[in-house]
């Protein structure tokens, strides 16, 4: 665990699975729904077996986290354990399908409030701030089907709940202010709000890491997303649909020195700001440090859209660029 991490917010969609199987056929280990063929336009085709699980790549990742943290070494010396959040929309709390998905990740008690001792089976994940849709019963729905004769996987979705908005999600930052250091993993879906929300949590908490998953080819906005995040989960379909041919060529050529261009233009704006705004109320070290962390800001996107707004969320109100830096 990254030492002194004491949340981890994953954010997300949460989906149902249909699984369907046909028995003739052994489906590959990764396929969820396995038919003989495709089928053709307005034709029959059998499956033998239907399963309805839970799915949707937070959640997918919190199932597989539980795992190893329940099946690890223990740590030494013992830490206090890292709570795991999920922010998705979902079904009104009261519902069926509700019930169902927070039982599916907390299958001793279907209570995902309460803490639970890192002894104490798979450790839980909270649901406390998760979008329920009050008016909705249905959740967000897979419908998947793999071919045995040529390996193809088709995917259906539907999904009819709200998406989150940056409003929302402002709420939910403000809930881990003073609540120690947060790790968030963004999904990459809606790249325009999902960016509002990662700058949003640039000004409200003071020490975060944010993670994000590029994914889905041809979407626009994912290039932005990961010039904000620490780390970036790239999909090979993303890197091939970009013309990289290996690992390698796709993080040499999404890595953050192609921005840095106008970088130094972008200090020496910040230092004659201070030097002709603010010369009577910073310092030289001031000047210095506010026209460095601008700079920074801008190695960490595409243009200079929004630089001001986001120094002045940063460094205003009145105290030095120093103080300011002294309290992150």
């Amino acid at each position: 665990m990254a030492p002194g991490m004491n949340h981890l917010i994953l954010v997300g969609a949460c989906y149902v699975d249909t699984v369907m199987r046909h028995d003739n056929f052994r489906p590959l280990p990764h396929q969820l729904v396995s038919v003989p063929h495709f089928p053709e336009e307005d034709s029959k085709l059998r499956a033998s077996s239907l399963r309805v699980r839970r799915g949707g790549n937070c959640p997918n990742t919190v199932e597989v986290l539980q795992q190893l943290i329940a099946e690890g070494p223990p740590r030494h010396p013992p830490s206090r354990p890292l709570r795991m959040h999920l922010v998705c929309p979902l079904p009104e709390r009261q519902s069926q399908a509700a019930a169902q998905i927070v039982a599916s990740l907390c299958p001793t008690t279907g209570d995902a409030s309460r803490p639970r001792d890192e002894d104490d089976g798979p450790p839980a994940v909270s649901f406390d701030h998760c979008l329920f849709r009050e008016g909705h019963q249905a959740p967000a729905s897979s419908y998947i089907l793999s071919s045995e004769a040529t390996g193809t996987r088709t995917i259906v979705n539907h999904d009819s709940l709200p998406e989150m908005t940056a409003d929302e999600f402002l709420r939910v930052a403000e809930a881990f202010k003073g609540r120690g250091r947060t790790w968030w993993h963004f999904e990459g879906r809606i790249p325009e709000t999902t960016l509002e929300c990662i700058r949003l949590l640039r000004r409200v908490l003071d020490d975060v890491t944010i993670s994000v998953e590029v994914e889905k080819p041809g979407r626009p906005g994912l290039r932005e997303l990961a010039a904000e995040a620490e780390v970036v989960f790239y999909s090979k379909s993303w890197a091939e649909d970009c013309g990289y041919t290996s690992a390698e060529a796709c993080l040499r050529g999404e890595s953050l020195p192609r921005a840095s261009v106008g970088a130094g233009d972008t200090f020496v704006a910040g230092m004659l700001y201070g030097l002709i705004w603010q010369s009577d109320t910073w310092d030289t070290a001031d000047k210095l440090g506010y026209a460095v962390e601008l700079a920074t800001l801008k190695v960490q996107r595409e243009g200079f859209g929004g630089l001001g707004n986001d120094m002045q969320s940063r460094v205003g109100g009145g105290s030095s660029v120093s103080d300011q830096a002294r309290r992150r």
